[in-house]
């Protein structure tokens, strides 16, 4: 039975409108993961400090933790899932790009920061480095893998920029801190 608060609200969410019925108080991360199935964005902190819930409302990283489900509604929603390409499913170049770096470890903060780098590429096709650190700085990657990281995004922005598409495993390996 529903609690007697409960109410329906409508999101957009990677390109889809959906129906759902939460609590008034519900945050954004519940009602994504539990009423929708989006498990992307991970619960990391609750505070919206470690960045593992990040999602992009209006092409903006959010924090969807700490944001309540009702504010959303009239917002355009960008999950990690929401990332892939057409029929097939292609990775977006991001994506592509913290593999072929091996920008992941455990991959609890990836989503988060996959697409806080799409927001960052978005806007800055060609950020420096310590524009892409100041980007990434609100996620936390206890594996410790920030070199890949800075890595991968340097490596999307090249090949969304028409740039080469190789990988150097030289240089990508996890000795370098943000």
């Amino acid at each position: 039975m529903a609690p007697a608060d409960a109410q329906p609200i409508t999101l957009t969410v990677n390109g889809a409108q959906r129906t759902v019925t939460c609590d008034s108080d519900a945050t954004l991360l519940e009602v994504l993961r539990d009423e929708l199935g989006l498990t992307g964005a991970k619960y990391g902190c609750g505070e919206g400090r470690c960045g593992a819930c990040v999602v992009l409302m209006h092409g903006r990283p959010t924090p969807a933790c700490i944001t309540a489900a009702t504010t959303a509604t009239s917002a355009t929603l960008l999950t990690v899932e929401g990332l892939a390409q057409g029929e097939g499913g292609a990775l977006h170049p991001v994506q592509q790009a913290f593999l072929d770096t091996g920008a992941l470890q455990c991959g609890y903060c990836t989503p988060g920061m996959v697409v806080a780098a799409v927001a960052l590429l978005d806007e800055n096709p060609r950020p420096s480095h310590p524009q892409i650190v100041a980007a990434l700085q609100a996620h936390v990657c206890r594996c410790g893998v920030y070199g890949r990281i800075i890595a991968a995004v340097q490596l999307a922005s090249t090949r969304m920029n028409g740039g080469a598409t190789g990988v150097s495993g030289a240089d990508h390996e996890n000795g370098a801190a943000a």
